[in-house]
């Protein structure tokens, strides 16, 4: 049917569902039903629990690592649920909060072998909706007659998994005069993404020549930094020393892309924050909540570069994966144009680290 949702938005309505604490559908060769560990509730754990089964508490690798789990899957493990498991158990797993205080959580008996395909996916989803990557996780016998039942979203895991591994497309809205202290001379440019994320913005200062290199930073949306004026990070410092370079040439190019926190988003950058004020740095931070070291795309600005007409760049960055990233995705940059600013006693050590464990050029 022509009003029915397609894969792409079923799984929109999937990662709606994951966040408000409602379990999914994984049909496939093995189906199972997912639900986010974070908003999980105790009464759908006891109601999981009195189905039977094996059911598993799946964690990244990286908390895996944190707790001395097996990761046999590679990515990710599949944690043993146990039979008298409680609501407490499953956060203390997934959430590192207490680590410190209640660091022995083991021994964890991991699930080895047999087709953990859904899970890996189950984590990818839970990712992208911007929660602790954690899910229980129960095998069913009939995935479409358990959906129906109780009236969740089921996804059918071979059509989703290369709309997960793709980045979804962007498509400009709209673009609109914006006059700035840095130039009079603005443009804002909104792009929206075909996937029901989050819109990315592009500020462009004067009229660039397409035909040139354009001065261009790849800017991370950063609440706490850009608009709190946060001392933890350089954030704010570089958004304004950007505009303001562009603003004194004349012309450039500034995306401003909404993934918070290196991707994790603002919740669970808070998180990482809480756990740096209990002595570990960025890194490890984001490591033992289950994250990579930073989970942003940027090939999203090449893309946003590519559609307003720019092949080549001159990168207002201190980051070389940016720039690895803009060469593989197409857009040439002709220089690296250094951005050292906004370093204080603050984010002394959090600079360093950047540095020393990023590749960041400080």
């Amino acid at each position: 049917m022509v009003f029915g949702p397609d894969i792409t938005e079923q799984l929109a309505r999937a990662r709606a569902d994951l966040r408000l604490g409602v379990p999914i559908v994984l049909a496939g060769s093995r189906p199972v039903l997912v639900m986010a560990a974070e908003t999980l509730t105790p009464a759908r754990l006891t109601g999981l629990l009195a189905m039977g089964g094996e059911p598993v508490l799946v964690i990244s690798a990286r908390r895996a690592e944190t707790l001395k789990a097996r990761a046999y899957d590679g990515s990710f493990a599949r944690v043993l649920l146990p039979r008298d498991a409680t609501l407490r158990w499953v956060k203390s797993i997934a959430d590192p909060a207490d680590d410190l205080r209640s660091p022995l959580k083991g021994p964890l008996a991991c699930a080895r072998g047999g087709d953990a395909t859904p899970h890996g996916l189950a984590i990818d989803l839970i990712k992208s909706a911007r929660l602790l990557p954690a899910a229980v996780i129960l095998d069913l016998a009939d995935a479409g007659q358990f959906a129906q039942q109780n009236g969740l979203t089921m996804i059918n895991l071979s059509a989703a998994q290369p709309i997960l591994a793709a980045r979804s497309p962007l498509h400009p809205v709209v673009n609109a005069r914006l006059p700035m202290e840095v130039s009079e001379a603005g443009r804002l440019h909104i792009f929206r993404p075909d996937d029901g994320g989050e819109e990315h913005y592009a500020i462009e200062i004067g009229r660039p020549d397409r035909s040139k290199p354009v001065l261009a930073r790849l800017h991370s949306a950063c609440f706490t930094g850009d608009i709190m004026g946060s001392l933890k990070c350089d954030c704010g410092p570089q958004l304004h020393a950007a505009l303001t370079q562009m603003g004194k040439e004349g012309h450039g190019v500034l995306l401003y892309l909404n993934q918070e926190g290196r991707g994790i988003g603002l919740t669970n950058k808070m998180r990482a924050y809480s756990l740096q004020d209990q002595g570990f740095d960025t890194v490890e931070a984001n490591h033992r909540l289950g994250f990579e070291d930073d989970e942003r795309d940027f090939r999203l600005g090449s893309d946003i570069l590519t559609s307003m007409g720019f092949s080549s760049v001159r990168l207002l960055t201190n980051n070389p994966r940016k720039v690895e990233m803009m060469e593989a995705s197409g857009v040439k940059v002709a220089e690296r144009v250094p951005l050292k600013v906004g370093e204080n006693s603050h984010n002394h050590a959090y600079l360093a680290t950047k540095a020393a464990k990023s590749g960041h050029l400080l």
